[in-house]
């Protein structure tokens, strides 16, 4: 992940569409898994992704997988009591405004680190690690699946859903998607 930045390269306004990398929602009711792409926007902007889930009106678990232009994810869960956010590297909040959006609503300052030396620095996960136990993931599961750091954040994801059983649904949703 931190490895594969391409630099300083903060995600504004200006340049939201130049960001790669989808966003996904992922329903769970009654047993059965349901995946769909959200928009372009939720990959970009964290309230409207958590607007896009909450108008999915499931009486199941809903929750997002947000792959940042394979450089991080976040996953994110909307809640009557607020939406639960975990963010893969904390590191890329000095790059993107949706990771720095992130840990905003986590109350975590942004890194104090030079840009120049990003690339040198091991990424750290903020957030709540407990996001996704409830349906199948413990938090030291996904502590494991976050320390490897050598792998992309799709394949990461990829080993969420594996592990939570909608992988089929997963990889259907992503072969659709414009890459």
């Amino acid at each position: 992940m931190a490895a594969q930045r391409s630099g300083s390269n903060r995600a504004t306004s200006d340049d939201d569409f130049d960001v790669e990398g989808f966003a996904m929602a992922v329903v769970r009711e009654e047993g059965t898994w349901r995946c769909s792409p959200l928009s372009h926007d939720a990959l970009v902007d964290l309230s409207a992704a958590e607007t896009e889930l909450k108008a999915l009106r499931s009486s199941g678990a809903v929750f997002g997988l947000l792959d940042v232009d394979d450089e991080f994810f976040i996953v994110l869960r909307p809640a009557p009591s607020g939406t639960r956010l975990l963010v893969s590297d904390a590191t890329a909040a000095i790059d993107y405004d949706i990771a720095a959006d992130v840990l905003d609503a986590l109350n975590i300052e942004i890194p104090d680190i030079d840009p120049d030396e990003l690339d040198d620095i091991e990424p750290w996960e903020e957030g709540d690690l407990g996001v996704l136990a409830d349906l199948g993931l413990p938090e030291p599961v996904l502590a494991v699946i976050l320390a490897e750091t050598d792998l992309y954040p799709d394949e990461q994801l990829g080993m969420i859903a594996q592990r939570l059983g909608f992988a089929t649904e997963f990889a259907a949703v992503l072969d659709k998607l414009p890459r």
